[in-house]
């Protein structure tokens, strides 16, 4: 193999599930921050959980938790994505036209590794591929007689 070919289906579907879990581990933090005050950030933490700030932290804390195990990865990265782009727009963008000056680059980074994964799926590692490979080999089996 050279730097010139792809490299082979086995690794790019674990390298996904690496870059799926480390993504969801950074998420996680955003959410459990937002609903638990963990890790601590700056000032006191009030949590109204019906605002759109209680909704960011679930999103964010049970999404980022089904991105982690890869169950289901697609349907999960589809509403992560969704909350990363509107948090850009509403909470980023009036702050500087680039995301280094807003602060905003976080939230571009992780809106499109999770739009990525929408198409991916989870890779070799997650629970969504256990649940395929047994509904492969029960297919597989012959039909009781």
């Amino acid at each position: 193999m050279t730097i010139f070919e792809p490299a082979r289906p086995l690794w790019t579907s674990r390298i996904l599930s690496l870059l799926r879990i480390a993504a969801a581990l950074v998420f996680i933090e955003h959410g459990t921050q937002k609903l638990f005050g963990f890790p601590p950030g700056n000032g006191p933490h009030h949590l109204v959980l019906i605002s759109q700030t209680g909704l960011a932290g679930v999103i964010e804390t049970f999404g980022g938790l089904c991105l982690l195990l890869g169950l289901f990865t697609r349907v999960a990265a589809f509403f992560t994505s969704g909350e990363m782009a509107v948090a850009y727009f509403q909470v980023h963008n009036h702050r500087g036209l680039f995301p280094i000056q807003n602060g905003g680059d976080n939230a571009i980074v992780l809106c499109f590794v999770f739009f990525y994964l929408i198409f991916a799926g989870g890779g070799l590692w997650s629970v969504d591929a256990v649940i395929a490979a047994s509904r492969r080999q029960r297919a597989a089996e012959p039909p009781p007689t």
